[in-house]
């Protein structure tokens, strides 16, 4: 599944939609530096549709640009990624409040259904991380904010680098569709406090598992 920020089909997008893929797969870490010669010459074109693209990624959070070294994948210190990850979760927390009040969506169910259908066949964990992040996004668009939808966006490119951290541990992904299963079925049934109170649950997970990874590589 192509990233859904860089819609257009321009070569600076699709170059772009390349560097994404190898920032969240980890082919590209953190602090690597992007060489403009190296895509230019791949995509068989000039440096000025990889300059456009790398422009791209900085406003996305992907890449960021420094005196002297040039671009470089974004790093984020623990603290950035645990801030990142708790604002989702009171994005999420409010979408869900609004979603008691407005009444549940019976055409997001349904899309929520088909992701969970394609997570239960998805091995790869970039492309599972994708999916996750779609099947929340529909408990987003659900709550009728604007605004919730739009901060959520912003996030979109940082939080799918960082959870393909996540899913990539051993029994993540197992234990993410089992939660998703539930978190439909309660949203089926109309249980939305009971379905908050999981996705609290489930996301708090998401930050100790990936707290866990970080303490891991530390050592």
């Amino acid at each position: 599944m192509e990233p859904n920020k860089f819609s257009d089909n321009s070569l600076s997008t699709q170059i772009a939609k390349k560097i994404t893929q190898q920032i969240i797969s980890g082919e590209l870490q953190p602090g690597e530096k992007l060489s403009e010669y190296m895509y230019a010459d791949e995509f068989g074109t000039s440096r000025a549709p990889v300059r456009e693209a790398l422009y791209l990624l900085t406003i996305e959070g992907l890449v960021e640009r420094i005196p002297r070294k040039g671009a470089l994948v974004k790093g984020y210190s623990p603290s950035e990624i645990f801030d990142l990850l708790e604002i989702r979760t009171m994005l999420e927390e409010l979408a869900m409040k609004r979603i008691k009040e407005r009444g549940v969506q019976s055409i997001s169910l349904e899309r929520m259904n088909l992701l969970l259908d394609k997570m239960y066949k998805e091995e790869d964990s970039r492309a599972y991380t994708h999916l996750n992040h779609d099947f929340h996004m529909c408990l987003i668009e659900m709550s009728g904010s604007e605004i919730i939808s739009k901060m959520y966006e912003r996030l979109e490119m940082p939080l799918l680098s960082i959870q393909n951290m996540s899913f990539s541990a051993s029994g993540n992904i197992e234990k993410s569709i089992k939660e998703h299963k539930l978190l439909l079925q309660l949203l089926q049934e109309n249980q939305v406090e009971v379905a908050l109170e999981l996705l609290n649950k489930h996301n708090r997970d998401v930050i100790e598992s990936i707290q866990k990874q970080i303490k891991d590589k530390q050592k």
